[in-house]
């Protein structure tokens, strides 16, 4: 099955099963937003495809907002969480074992930026999947990450729904 046709099922059935809608979005954010399950869960095209939903009127913009920030928030956590308790374990075990450039950049990412690296790491594709958990492994203060994890979140889950929620029309009123 394609992204294409993934996205196009994922959203049909939210449409049609309305009372399903939130369970599915924040574990979809939930799935994204967690240590390496995020690189074989297609959330990012589907929250797109949920904001053309929340557009038409199918679904409203709030519940959804509130359910892909608190899986967002969640799966970021829990990344975190297993990064702090089973560090070495977790990067010498598959898939990321396997790529170890990649955890040597999400190292490098977070040793530079800090907690705003966890902020900006969630916007960046192969970085979300892991730097939660790289800042775990590198023992961040909770706090300091919860900052992060907290605030970013909601950006993530805005950034991801407004185009098609709100659209061109949306965005011409900034400019008018």
């Amino acid at each position: 099955m394609s992204l294409h046709e993934i996205t196009l099922t994922t959203m049909q059935f939210i449409e049609h099963h309305q009372i399903w809608a939130l369970p599915i979005i924040f574990l979809l954010a939930f799935g994204e937003s967690l240590a390496i399950v995020s690189l074989l869960v297609p959330a990012t095209a589907v929250l797109l495809g949920i904001g053309a939903l929340i557009g038409g009127g199918a679904i409203s913009f709030l519940p959804v907002l509130i359910a892909a920030t608190v899986g967002a928030v969640l799966g970021d956590f829990l990344s975190y969480w297993l990064g702090k308790h089973y560090h070495q374990q977790v990067i010498a075990s598959w898939p990321l074992n396997k790529h170890p450039k990649l955890v040597y950049r999400a190292e490098q990412f977070f040793l530079r930026y800090g907690v705003l690296g966890v902020f900006i790491g969630r916007f960046f594709g192969p970085l979300r999947a892991i730097v939660p958990l790289i800042a775990g492994t590198m023992h961040m203060p909770t706090a300091k990450f919860n900052l992060a994890n907290i605030a970013s979140a909601p950006v993530w889950a805005f950034v991801l729904l407004a185009p098609g929620a709100f659209g061109v029309p949306w965005l011409e009123t900034l400019f008018n």
